[in-house]
């Protein structure tokens, strides 16, 4: 069985994958970290796996009889395109394309051969009922850093992670990856908005990322900090030294478009072709006014063409409105 894992989940394919297994065991300390730091108000709005810790942090109820949980993760690291020409906005590495895609077809395969042989099996990938990160970290495939990513050695943090728990017992991972941050604070430094309250503890209500998703009005001092970002945040993973050795060992690949997105296409493009444009991207309620609120925060700070923003300055939508007016104070 364990060959067979392997045979899968190399697949033919030379795109860095890396796998592990975990028993299929709750994972108490991250449903007590959770729920603690939920008490706190660190989560803000955050839904996604926080929202019932009663699933997402117990695997060995997402499979009747489940035994193993397979974790992989999918390295993400390519070089950024050139970006398109005018106001151009910058996206984070996990949104340039849909990672979870290809993740989810080759751990489908994967469940597909162990039902074959008599198992039950369900792959979880992006998603809100299994915290993925812990799963990588008891399979043997990464640490927490103190940018609160699972940083994967010799491949960063920036992988896609998804699992396969099932009811087949498969032979766990017998240590774990040991912490390598040291005394390493750059992360924590590089942090704008100080959303990095404790080595490995985030604060998302000050986090620009979470910024970018809410459904509020971004705050002026956020705004500022947000650049030319117009979905995400990538500081705390830029700085972080592991991400270093990916960088120099893929820059030799095709750059990636998807790494900037063109301004004005978010503020003329019809809403339902934006939206479709950005399938992948969590938007709350699908709704396109939130990515063109984000459009004009960029807009203001890189000094775009005013026109962009003028017809949302004179507009009946509070959000958009206020983000264009501070766009065009910004222009001039």
């Amino acid at each position: 069985m364990q060959r067979m894992l392997d045979e899968l989940l190399s697949d033919g394919a030379d795109d860095g994958l890396v796998a592990g297994v975990a028993a299929a065991a709750a994972y108490a300390d991250t449903e007590r970290l959770i729920l603690e730091r939920r008490a706190r108000g660190l989560f803000g709005d955050l839904r996604f796996t926080l929202t019932n810790t009663a699933r997402s942090c117990h695997p060995e109820r997402l499979v009747r009889g489940a035994r193993s949980v397979i974790s992989v993760a999918l390295p993400l690291w390519r070089p950024a395109g050139d970006p398109p020409p005018g106001a151009a906005g910058r996206m984070p590495r996990y949104a340039w394309r849909d990672p979870y895609e290809p993740l989810r077809e080759r751990l489908g395969r994967v469940a597909d051969r162990l039902r074959e042989r008599g198992g039950r099996a369900s792959v979880f990938v992006d998603s809100n009922h299994h915290v993925d990160r812990e799963a990588a970290v008891r399979a043997g495939l990464a640490f927490y850093g103190r940018n609160t990513m699972a940083i994967v050695p010799g491949q960063g943090s920036f992988v896609a992670l998804g699992t396969v728990v099932t009811d087949v017992e498969l032979e766990p991972a017998s240590t774990r990856v040991r912490d390598g941050c040291g005394s390493c604070t750059r992360c924590i430094d590089a942090c704008p908005t100080e959303a990095l309250v404790e080595p490995g503890v985030l604060d998302a209500t000050r986090c620009l990322s979470t910024s970018t998703q809410i459904r509020a009005p971004i705050s002026p001092a956020h705004a500022d900090a947000l650049g030319d970002r117009v979905y995400g945040c990538d500081i705390c993973q830029d700085v972080c030294p592991f991400n270093t050795g990916p960088a120099i060992r893929r820059a030799g690949l095709d750059p990636e478009p998807g790494a900037w997105v063109s301004l004005a296409d978010w503020l003329q493009l019809p809403g339902d072709e934006l939206l479709d444009r950005h399938a992948h991207l969590y938007v709350p309620g699908r709704d396109p006014r939130y990515l063109r609120r984000n459009a004009l925060v960029a807009l203001g700070n890189v000094s775009g063409p005013a026109e962009l923003a003028r017809p949302y300055a004179h507009g009946n939508d509070d959000l958009l409105r206020e983000a264009a007016r501070r766009a065009l104070d910004r222009i001039g």
